[in-house]
């Protein structure tokens, strides 16, 4: 595998099995939620539903910005090639730019080295055209056209872009030396001096996960592992230098990344709090539901895994604050409606109950519960 196929497959896999597990634990949500609440959002932005995970019910896209706006932090994790998530992240930039506070957007998609270029991006000296040539962006981060939007919604509102990840070489390099610790000299320096290599309910994430990799050998699973949490701990680093700055006092953050890199708290929010305890955030995923693919050799690197149930319920975490939830595609057309048929049996018990009319019911037919993740 060549260098540029291996950043393409480690940023694709984050969120991949993170979404497909929101799939199956919203699913009723989807098909029952009462419909001023889906034309309440399809009115606002492109996630036909938000689910506010900690309720367990779904919520309005307006009560979902009004909680954003009290937190210091906001993730928006993605599927990196998903242009819906894009557009919902500049939605919610936008929108929380409406507001009476200042803003600042961190991007996981661009090195923490090329800020110098980023800043002349912001105080308007070169456009985004010209930032991705001075930054070499379109071969350090392939789909970098569909942020176009948001950073410059970013610059019309004031609101300083932060570049927040460490080099793809030096990540690399972690994983092939075999660890942090293994690293030359030069090249450790790069890195925080002081990070959490040890996280057992992380580490059980990420185990599962990132046995997407066909690379993925019990062997090469523990440096591996560490890599993604040096990208972590680069990450969260750079968004608390950032905050604690005179640049960054009094503004709220929102950071785009890979959902794999926030699911249920973890990874860099986890290392945000280490660094600023009484931080507040909010953490968002959005679904892949089905829009996610794999080029033919892409297709063929990956490894197919089943993680069951039982395995995702054991990280007793819940993923996120909240879910911005689009139905699969072959779902929405066979039930336009959202209200599924169940069987006969069931369908009496609720009539007889009184929980649901007859006229309401429609078929659907789920996905299987386990995540089927490639990369």
């Amino acid at each position: 595998m060549n260098e540029a196929s291996k950043d393409r497959f480690s940023k694709l896999h984050e969120g991949r099995s993170m979404n497909a597990a929101i799939r199956w634990g919203v699913f009723f949500f989807l098909w029952f939620a009462a419909p001023s609440i889906m034309a309440d959002d399809k009115a606002g932005n492109r996630a036909d539903l938000w689910i506010d995970v900690y309720r367990g019910e779904p919520i309005r896209y307006r009560e979902v910005l009004a909680d954003l706006a009290k937190a210091d932090v906001i993730y928006l994790g993605e599927q990196h090639r998903i242009v819906r998530h894009h557009e919902i992240q500049e939605r919610i930039v936008a929108d929380l730019g409406k507001m009476s506070f200042p803003l600042a957007v961190g991007l996981e998609q661009m090195e923490a080295c090329r800020q110098p270029d980023l800043d002349r991006f912001n105080r308007g000296e070169i456009g985004f055209d010209e930032l991705a040539a001075a930054t070499d962006w379109a071969d350090r981060w392939g789909n970098y056209r569909q942020y176009r939007p948001i950073l410059e919604t970013a610059r019309k509102l004031k609101a300083p872009v932060v570049a927040l990840n460490a080099k793809a070489e030096t990540i690399r390099q972690v994983a092939r030396s075999g660890g942090v610790e293994k690293l030359p000299p030069e090249l450790r320096k790069e890195l925080p001096a002081e990070m959490q290599l040890q996280d057992p309910n992380y580490e059980k994430a990420l185990s599962l996960e990132l046995l997407v990799h066909a690379a993925a050998m019990p062997n090469l699973l523990r440096p591996m592992i560490e890599a993604q949490m040096a990208r972590d701990e680069a990450m969260a680093q750079a968004i608390c230098a950032f905050l604690q700055s005179d640049a960054g006092k009094g503004r709220k953050m929102i950071v785009l990344c890979g959902g794999g890199h926030v699911a249920r708290g973890l990874g860099t929010p986890a290392r945000v709090r280490r660094r600023m305890p009484a931080v507040k955030e909010r953490i968002v995923l959005l679904s892949e539901s089905g829009e996610a693919t794999l080029t033919p050799a892409e297709r063929a690197m990956a490894s197919d895994i089943e993680i069951s149930r039982e395995q995702l319920r054991e990280l007793n975490q819940p993923i996120a604050d909240y879910l911005g939830v689009k139905p699969l595609a072959d779902e929405k057309a066979n039930a336009p409606e959202c209200n599924p048929k169940i069987p006969e049996e069931i369908e009496r018990a609720m009539l007889g109950k009184g929980i649901f009319e007859s006229s309401r019911l429609r078929e659907f037919k789920p996905s299987p519960p386990e995540i089927r993740g490639e990369f």
